[in-house]
């Protein structure tokens, strides 16, 4: 059994997002280091992929600026372990199907398990496919975390009896970025996830302000950041992790007793 449920024992989680090698590895590890030092509960970990299909504009290009510095998995494979000297929060990967099956599968998720990467997130591989690695995820005692979509609906029931380590909770239809307003009725998708499991879920996709924040984690159990984490990565690149500690300290407070 993994970490992930640590992240969820003291209160609302915050799992912010970092693109791996944006701009740099040693800017990652840095911003991962401050996101922890100021609340984060939970680190997803995005593996770069030349065509990644679920995200928008501001992750599509710090995919494109990581895989131009030359970042791949073995590299960030060597990163986590780095982390894993004083990083004791759970950790998750969040990739593409192809990245695993380049790497090869087994060989990929056993080292998932030797370096301390509790979860995988893979958002291009529907409940119905899960099976090709599902398996393989439990040999090696890594999550694989289950996606729930406003389009889910008779479906969601089922994917949460199943579900491990954490539910990702879908806002909006669309790709990853920020939106001025999130209009999904959450609130009725998270009922019936508790009717089935007591796995925690969390939402994310266009949460970008405290405010935002504190109303998704009023509804779920959990607050997922990516698109405005990386823009502030993109705005201030070696000098982020400052600001991403003032970013992540922030969100926390908002969340905190929700």
């Amino acid at each position: 059994m993994s970490k992930i449920r640590n992240a969820f024992k003291n209160g609302k989680a915050f799992i912010p997002f970092f693109t791996c090698g944006d701009p740099d590895l040693e800017t990652t590890a840095e911003c991962v280091r401050e996101a922890v030092a100021n609340g984060a509960d939970l680190i997803e970990l995005g593996i770069p992929f030349s065509d990644p299909t679920a995200e928008g504009p501001v992750i599509q290009g710090a995919n494109i600026r990581a895989l131009k510095g030359g970042v791949n998995t073995n590299r960030i494979f060597d990163l986590v372990r780095e982390l894993r000297k004083d990083i004791d929060v759970p950790m998750v990967f969040m990739t593409y199907a192809n990245v695993v099956y380049s790497y090869g599968a087994e060989r990929f998720i056993s080292v998932c398990q030797e370096i301390g990467i509790d979860g995988l997130v893979l958002p291009d591989i529907p409940y119905e496919e899960k099976e090709e690695f599902l398996p393989l995820c439990r040999k090696y005692g890594v999550d694989l975390i289950s996606f729930i979509a406003p389009t889910s609906e008779n479906r969601i029931a089922m994917i949460a009896k199943e579900a491990e380590g954490f539910i990702y909770i879908v806002s909006s239809l669309g790709v990853t970025g920020t939106r001025s307003e999130i209009t999904t009725d959450l609130d009725k998708i998270v009922k019936v996830v508790r009717e089935n499991t007591d796995v925690p879920c969390a939402i994310g996709f266009g949460i970008s302000t405290p405010e935002q924040a504190a109303k998704m984690a009023a509804t779920a159990d959990g607050v997922i950041i990516g698109s405005a984490i990386i823009k502030i990565i993109e705005k201030y690149g070696h000098d982020a992790p400052k600001h991403i500690a003032g970013y992540v300290s922030e969100i926390k407070c908002a969340i905190t007793d929700k």
